[in-house]
């Protein structure tokens, strides 16, 4: 759930100027809180938290007793917040939370700076799930596709043509270096899951706004689930729980009944969705940008969760987009909502 500049007033994200008037404020809350209380999630990834006390508070009130954050936001002149972080909320007990960490040897093998870090920290909250028992629920969001080169715009010397092709260059170069660093900050935060997971065997849950999908090739390798040389037994024996399976996948492939029941409903046009012909069942975009609508947010499970797997708890019963303000706004209720879809996945308990 990105909360889209979740800061309380009389703070101001990025610029002196952006400050919540108590009324939008108040409006913010009652989405966030009305949005909880109808569909009641038991567990809840943030990204773009600024207020992180505010939003411990609210989220209390709607029954979650569990509620961890591992950063904290820049703050310049005393009261400008930049650079949010994410936070999660549980139904659940919370027994363990920590940040991840890049691993330092990796990170120089890549070819990366010495000082890289998580544009964001990423959160790994380690929650006693019932049936299952201790769960690693990972909550990341990932660098932007902004580009990182900026020109300077005051230049008064340049042609209109010299602008236009410095504004070229830096976007060019600039969108590769937030490219580079999304990649890298997935390949860093899957290879300290399998680290995690080959020393405690819990199963794991990712959650988070990706800034990409995941099927362009920047982020695909979290999703890798075969080697070269290894046979169909040894994948199935070993391989299967290290890998994550994107939630939507796992739900059109169940045998539960309740699928094709718990489809994602939202009417959009037929360009902006993925449908699986078979199951009738479509992917809702969680964001739009130019009229263009893409998927951002993910769910990721390993295999506990896949009932192709012979020891799976779980399946993937539902699958829900929430993005009716994104594609029919009212304003009276929308009107200080978030610029991203929610993804919530239903977990049934296999017979």
């Amino acid at each position: 759930m990105n909360l889209f500049n979740y800061l309380e007033p009389p703070n101001a994200y990025y610029d002196f100027d952006r400050i919540y008037s108590a009324e939008q404020w108040q409006k913010k809350q009652h989405w966030v809180s009305e949005y909880l209380r109808e569909y009641e999630p038991d567990i809840i990834g943030f990204q773009e938290v600024f207020s992180a006390e505010s939003l411990k508070s609210l989220v209390a009130l709607q029954g979650y007793d569990y509620f961890e954050v591992v950063d904290q936001p820049e703050v310049i002149d005393d009261f400008i917040y930049m650079r949010p972080v994410v936070a999660i909320a549980s139904r659940f007990p919370i027994v363990d939370i920590n940040a991840v960490k890049p691993n330092t040897e990796l990170v120089q093998t890549l070819g990366l700076t010495d000082d890289f870090s998580f544009s964001r920290k990423v959160l790994r909250a380690t929650i006693e799930v019932p049936h299952i028992g201790n769960c690693d629920c990972y909550v990341a969001h990932f660098k932007s596709k902004r580009p990182m080169i900026e020109i300077d715009g005051q230049e008064s010397n340049r042609s209109a043509e010299k602008t236009i092709i410095e504004s070229l260059k830096a976007d060019v170069a600039g969108g590769w270096g937030s490219t580079i660093r999304r990649g890298s900050e997935a390949t860093l935060l899957m290879i300290d899951m399998i680290e995690r997971r080959e020393m405690t065997g819990y199963p794991m849950v990712l959650m988070g706004d990706f800034n990409n999908t995941l099927a362009d090739g920047v982020l695909s390798h979290l999703l890798t689930n075969s080697l070269r040389f290894v046979s169909e037994a040894d994948s199935e024996a070993y391989l299967a729980k290290y890998c994550l399976n994107d939630a939507w996948d796992l739900f059109k492939s169940a045998p539960s009944d309740e699928a094709n029941e718990n489809y994602d409903a939202n009417e959009v046009d037929d360009k902006d969705i993925e449908i699986n012909q078979n199951a009738k069942v479509m992917r809702s975009p969680t964001h739009y940008f130019g009229g263009r609508g893409s998927i951002l947010d993910y769910i990721l499970l390993s295999c506990e969760f896949d009932t192709h797997y012979q020891d799976s708890i779980f399946e993937v019963s539902a699958y829900q987009t929430y993005n009716r303000h994104l594609i029919n706004p009212i304003f009276d209720r929308d009107g200080e909502s978030t610029d991203h879809g929610i993804v919530l996945v239903t977990l049934t308990l296999r017979s």
